[in-house]
């Protein structure tokens, strides 16, 4: 028999850790909505990173956020008072989904009768009180997994990011801007990545709008990219031979509004980074292309599809190419995927 579900008040005072990246924590929130629909009425508070807490804004599953600010905490002391405040809230229970030293200081400190992690190394097994191998499959799901202990089995749950009704009157607002009516078939862009195994070359991007764009001239492209990205997307901005159907927002689009954005598009297409997540997370059908990346992290729906190279050495998940030449997303022949975005419009 499984052992027995360890026992926690029926308003249960709940903390969830998961600092980063902004996708794996908008993947973490089917967990929350996990827990919220055990504990109605218990409070769930989540740590993440400044960077990271736009996307748990507005979350009615999230009474509070603890908003780690790398840069307010220039010194070792400051980090550890800003741990100390935030493990003794009287948590009953502590999820960690990335076991970082951030986070285990704050496990440490607290204490909480229910200290949860995925199979933690030996070094730091006293930690936690109960712990889960993860399942393997869509990254949702295996951070999900960790609260078997608790009886808790994800059910299809998917990622949200909750928009007002004034962040969506934004994005009307945003597409009468650049001209887009309900004559265009809206489809936002996401070419860029950290990564360079898991981003499709620029030039890539901008033959694929411009195939698209002779065979649909209604179809527009919003190109999303984040701070720091600017030059990433100069080859496509530069290279189209269809400008006008490519529209380049004038500033760099906060999270929200990017969220709100994808919204009210038709489809979203671009590699494996946050976007694609924001996607699922408001509804709205995606098609990402992929290099060394795996599977685990699509949505596993119809609606959400991805493309890549049939070459037998991916996915390898590698963050550099072990062959030097990363075939995958260099040989991958825009024509196939304007074609697979043509198909799915």
């Amino acid at each position: 028999m499984p052992p027995r579900p360890p026992r926690l008040p029926d308003k249960p005072r709940i903390l969830v850790c998961q600092l980063r990246q902004i996708g794996d924590v908008l993947l973490s929130t089917p967990a929350v909505r996990m827990l919220k629909k055990r504990w109605p009425e218990g409070t769930i508070h989540f740590l993440t990173e400044k960077k990271c807490s736009p996307v748990l804004e507005n979350n009615p599953d999230i009474d509070a956020i603890w908003e780690l600010d790398k840069k307010a905490l220039s010194h070792f002391g400051k980090e550890l008072a800003f741990s100390w405040k935030v493990a003794r809230q009287n948590y009953d229970l502590v999820v960690d989904f990335q076991q970082l030293p951030r986070i285990r200081w704050v496990v440490a400190f607290s204490a909480a009768k229910v200290r949860l992690s995925y199979s933690p190394p030996w070094y730091t097994k006293s930690l936690y009180t109960h712990s889960a191998c993860m399942d393997p499959g869509y990254a949702a799901m295996a951070k999900a997994s960790v609260l078997k202990p608790l009886g808790l089995v994800w059910e299809g749950e998917r990622p949200r990011i909750h928009l007002l009704p004034l962040e969506r009157a934004w994005a009307g607002h945003f597409h009468q801007q650049h001209g887009l009516t309900e004559e265009h078939a809206v489809i936002t862009l996401d070419p860029t990545h950290r990564r360079e195994t898991r981003r499709w070359p620029a030039e890539h991007f901008a033959s694929m709008v411009d195939m698209v764009a002779e065979k649909r001239p209604d179809v527009r492209f919003v190109l999303l990219h984040g701070p720091g990205e600017e030059e990433a997307v100069r080859p496509i901005t530069e290279g189209v031979a269809h400008p006008e159907n490519l529209i380049v927002p004038g500033r760099v689009l906060n999270l929200r509004e990017m969220a709100a954005v994808i919204q009210s598009a038709r489809l979203h297409v671009g590699t494996c980074s946050a976007p694609r997540h924001m996607a699922v997370a408001v509804n709205t059908p995606s098609l990402v292309v992929h290099g060394s990346t795996s599977d685990a992290w699509s949505f596993p729906s119809e609606e959400h599809q991805t493309i890549a190279s049939p070459l037998p050495c991916r996915p390898c998940n590698e963050n550099v190419c072990p062959e030097g030449h990363i075939a995958c997303l260099r040989d991958l022949d825009p024509e196939i995927v304007a074609d697979a975005l043509l198909g799915r419009i």
